[in-house]
């Protein structure tokens, strides 16, 4: 959730700024851009060099430095941030932001910012405890910011009580489910097919296709970034998913059969990427096939039609979207599919195009819906194609 988010990180005057530093480094390590406002009593407690080589950016402490006159724009980091934490926030400048007071750069970026602003208290426990705190605390609430509360634990004077700032993996978490639930599929529950099937000969060969799961996972990561709880099930492939989801490894069209039937009814969104067979092997040997006659005739069987099996199970509420890749008629074939198999939304490729299907890291696609009207996109990059999907599906989404 915070890969790529532009964070201002306002650090206070508390002992409880040396977890600053660790929070720097996890939102860096999260894929973050950070860049830190220190106040001029956060300084007494942890040194702008640490801050600065954590997150990689100079760390602001004034309006400007009275040695080179240059100016830190507060207006222009407010609007760059994503979001601002400010953590710990002391009492003091608590009590700045309930009440609107200005008198350093950390509250005046506060002031010009447009985004989310969340703070986590750092102070002692009679001073949370204090009716003024909670007073403060309820009114920057009612404007719109949100609160990572302190934890109880042993605080710098030695009391034992409510005051810790949270810990930083706390803090990341907070922030993670905070954007996750402004997204526009949060809540959701999606299924994800991805990849080839290998249909066994014997125990050393195989039929197979060249799937190599691309769209799938690209399909899977954007679902992510949208807020969704995927299960991304995929044949072999050497993909990397690169969002937090389920993964279900399955190798032949019958175990992606039955891991496909235990995930589906409870998905609201259902995408079927993956190249499933159409036929195996009617028997499979039990020793590796000797290479002894000029020729070897394979029997084969149909498997079953995973798409089909589930469009013949589809609840009202529930999204079903297939792929069709074709080499001719194409588009007759793909809505015939849409019709055939119960579908909401199928997206077509084409093997003709250069550049699209197997393997390749860019797809030109057709999304036909239920009433058959047409979109065509032009080549772009899988990830690129799979947000084209993605906000095709909210389109029709309940």
């Amino acid at each position: 959730m915070l890969k790529n988010k532009n964070i201002i990180l306002g650090v206070c005057g508390s002992i409880a700024a040396y977890k600053s530093a660790f929070l720097v480094r996890l939102l860096v390590k999260a894929g973050a851009n950070v860049k830190v406002i220190l106040t001029p009593d956060g300084a007494n407690f942890i040194t702008p060099l640490t801050l600065a080589t954590l997150s990689k950016n100079p760390v602001y402490t004034q309006y400007f430095e009275k040695e080179t006159g240059v100016w830190s724009n507060h207006v222009e980091l407010g609007l760059w941030a994503d979001l601002i934490i400010i953590a710990p926030i002391s009492a003091n400048t608590l009590a700045k932001l309930a009440n609107g007071n200005c008198d350093n750069l950390l509250t005046a970026v506060y002031l010009s910012a447009k985004c989310p602003v969340y703070v986590a208290p750092a102070m002692d426990l009679d001073m949370w405890k204090h009716e003024t705190t909670q007073n403060n605390i309820q009114k920057i609430k009612t404007i719109g910011n949100a609160v990572i509360e302190p934890g109880n634990g042993e605080l710098a004077s030695g009391l034992y009580g409510a005051g810790r700032m949270a810990e930083p993996e706390e803090i990341v978490s907070f922030l993670n489910n905070a954007i996750k639930y402004t997204l526009p599929l949060f809540g959701k529950k999606v299924m994800v097919t991805a990849g080839p099937t290998y249909e066994a000969i014997d125990p050393v060969r195989f039929i197979g296709n060249h799937s190599s799961g691309k769209m799938g996972f690209a399909m899977a990561d954007e679902l992510a970034k949208l807020g969704a709880d995927v299960t991304l099930i995929t044949g072999p492939t050497a993909q990397k998913e690169n969002q937090t989801l389920l993964r279900i490894d399955v190798v032949s069209a019958q175990q992606m059969l039955e891991a496909c039937t235990s995930v589906f009814f409870e998905a609201d969104i259902t995408i079927m990427c993956a190249a499933v067979a159409d036929y195996r092997p009617k028997e499979i040997a039990n020793q590796k096939i000797k290479k002894q006659a000029d020729s070897l005739v394979l029997e084969l069987e149909k498997t079953v039609d995973i798409l089909a099996t589930l469009g013949r199970n589809k609840k009202e509420n529930q999204i079903l979207v297939g792929f069709a890749l074709e080499t001719h008629d194409e588009e007759n074939y793909a809505k015939g599919k849409l019709e055939k198999k119960n579908l909401d939304l199928v997206v077509l490729n084409s093997l003709n195009d250069n550049g699209a299907g197997f393997k390749s890291d860019t797809n030109k696609i057709t999304i036909f819906n239920k009433a058959l009207e047409r979109t065509v996109f032009e080549m772009k990059s899988k990830t690129e194609v799979a947000k084209d999907i993605c906000m095709a599906i909210l389109k029709i989404s309940k």
